[in-house]
């Protein structure tokens, strides 16, 4: 079965986590994916450890289902060659400084000079333009200036970042939609254009009611710890085998069917916990009582319990749990690729399911360099 995307052409300039990923989606969804790295050492993740038979997990998990080509940048043949492979792509994907490709000859302006039709991704900690454009950022410094590191941690404690690079993943997802919906638009048009997408700007998007209530009520919102910011009570909490359940019973409808089920009906009748307002007004009080009860049970009947109640509820999983977690397995979501020399590498599967366009995983991560002559031929019907 053919993917949404074959017959697309994509040429994956990008390293790290946000541009590869967009490179990587494009890729699980069909389109023919080309790495475009440097001769010497790769991309520059390809350094990063842990690391099995020589080569970094860190590049294994978002470079699937790509070729490697390299590519002197800096020499006048290496330009003209990335030149050459734009001419025939559909989409380029970079997260290079503002101004480095113009730097190279290889401007928007220019390559669509030469390919009307290409789309250019072009993915930055701040974006293209503005005051702040030429700085460099990574992920955790677009946690820190959105104000998404002020929101994650204990109430008395310190900031802290996400235990994931969740940023550059949010935006390598935005990415990948401005692609597609460049997509949609060049079938209308017949023209490609710019994708231009930043780290801090996808780091906003995750503050919730955060802006509107600073800018309408003069409210920061600050951490709360594991608690929910709208509901209660909604939060982690300690059972008695000293494992955390994370619950959410905020609603008039969850509260009912966790009262019934714990045999806590009497809160039903009091008048702090009877109503949604209520319940937030008194949240410290409702937190109290029901960690109280939670502390009276073992993590894994609490969360049958809780299923059988229908109050969404889970374990805090360990990364061990998560591998052997059957709901993923069964939807495919921790997969085994084969590498030479190696083995089996278990990584995330592809997560969007097409009915009549299936994603697929159909290569491995490339070694450097290793489909120069491939894909030169190809794409250009040159030799390498």
């Amino acid at each position: 079965m053919a993917g949404s995307l074959d017959g697309i052409k994509v040429l994956d300039l990008s390293r790290f986590i946000a541009g590869p990923v967009c490179g990587m989606l494009l890729g699980d969804m069909g389109a023919d994916v080309v790495k475009v790295e440097r001769a010497d050492q790769g991309e520059d993740a390809r350094a990063i450890a842990p690391k099995v038979g020589g080569e970094s997990l860190y590049v294994m998990m978002f470079n699937r289902n790509k070729r490697s080509l390299v590519l002197d940048y800096r020499s006048t043949k290496g330009q003209q060659l990335l030149r050459d492979l734009a001419s025939k792509a559909d989409i380029l994907i970079e997260n290079f400084r503002p101004g480095t490709l113009e730097k190279m000859g290889c401007s928007y302006a220019q390559l669509s000079s030469i390919n009307p039709r290409l789309i250019m991704v072009r993915i930055s900690g701040f974006g293209q333009t503005g005051p702040h454009a030429q700085r460099p950022c990574f992920d955790v410094i677009a946690q820190a200036l959105s104000g998404l590191m002020e929101l994650t941690g204990q109430v008395a404690g310190e900031p802290v970042p996400s235990g994931a690079f969740i940023v550059d993943q949010v935006t390598g997802l935005y990415a990948t939609v401005g692609a597609l919906g460049a997509l949609q638009a060049r079938e209308r048009t017949g023209k490609g254009q710019v994708v231009d997408v930043a780290l801090l700007d996808s780091a906003v998007t995750l503050l919730l009611t955060a802006i509107p209530e600073y800018a309408l009520f003069g409210t920061e919102a600050t951490r709360k710890g594991a608690r929910d910011r709208y509901s209660a009570p909604a939060n982690n909490y300690h059972c008695k085998d000293r494992r955390w359940i994370h619950f959410n019973a905020g609603n008039d409808a969850l509260f009912s069917r966790l009262c019934k089920a714990a045999g806590l009906e009497y809160l039903l009748s009091d008048e702090r916990f009877s109503s949604h307002a209520g319940r937030m007004a008194n949240a410290d009080a409702i937190e109290a009582i029901i960690a109280g009860w939670v502390a009276q049970h073992d993590s894994e009947a609490l969360v049958e319990m809780l299923a059988r109640a229908e109050v969404p509820c889970g374990k805090v999983a360990t990364i061990a749990e998560v591998f052997a977690n059957p709901q993923l397995k069964h939807r495919e979501q921790i997969v085994e690729i084969s590498y030479p020399d190696v083995g089996n590498v278990p990584m995330h599967g592809v997560t969007v399911k097409l009915s009549e366009t299936a994603s697929s995983i159909r290569r491995r991560a490339p070694a450097i360099g290793e489909h120069t002559s491939e894909v030169l031929a190809d794409w250009l019907g040159k030799s390498f």
